[in-house]
């Protein structure tokens, strides 16, 4: 794994300690199945997609540092490419993942790291998970590396598409096993889409549980 600059190290777990206090405080944030997560390897960790909190809600689960994927427009702006890039922010072009964000995000699996990804393609307009596409698959099998389901309830009533400004709302996590390459070799691309979309509407459905208990 790489080691990066003390700076990048230390600001990334003031960030996460104040991302989780404001989290606790403001929206209640739970979090089970951290016992799920690998504590070494390369990992493709597989959310559903409900507001723009998610990449901060899902880096706040784990322990190890998260890198995350980012539409490329993001970039343009200087002060907000500054902090993507410091959090480890790897563009994607609006139509897909394209040629550069696959071999960057290779890359960082191989290096054994967590990479992010929202196999929806987008974030809900519903509140429910949509079917995902397929571009995890290449990465999954490329990598050789475990893919960890995650559902997140609650973020799209505290930000849902189309809404400028956030609003209160319980936020829940719940994270399932993962899927290793073992399993996957035994599976076409189509079983694995179904596979890992099954786990992750379970995964969803039990964060929803524990969003209304």
């Amino acid at each position: 794994m790489k080691q990066r600059p003390w700076i990048k190290r230390a600001g990334y777990r003031v960030i996460c300690v104040l991302s989780r206090v404001t989290g606790v405080l403001l929206f209640g944030l739970r979090v089970d199945g951290r016992e799920h997560i690998p504590t070494d390897g390369g990992v493709l960790v597989c959310s559903n997609h409900q507001s723009y909190f998610d990449p901060v809600i899902v880096g706040l689960c784990s322990d190890r540092r998260l890198n995350y994927l980012a539409r490329d427009t993001l970039f343009r702006s200087t002060l907000f490419r500054w902090l993507i890039e410091f959090l480890d922010a790897i563009p994607i072009d609006r139509d897909g993942m394209g040629i550069g964000g696959l071999k960057e995000t290779l890359r960082r699996l191989k290096r054994e790291e967590m990479v992010l990804i929202f196999p929806e393609g987008t974030r809900t307009k519903t509140g429910e998970v949509s079917p995902l596409k397929p571009g995890f698959c290449t990465l999954a099998r490329r990598g050789k590396i475990r893919l960890l389901p995650v559902g997140i309830d609650g973020a799209f009533q505290a930000w849902p598409k189309g809404n400028l400004l956030p609003r209160l709302s319980r936020i829940c996590v719940h994270i399932s096993e993962p899927l290793t390459p073992e399993e996957m070799a035994t599976m076409t691309d189509d079983e694995l889409v179904a596979s890992l979309e099954h786990r992750i509407r379970e995964s969803h459905h039990n964060a929803r549980l524990q969003r209304h208990a």
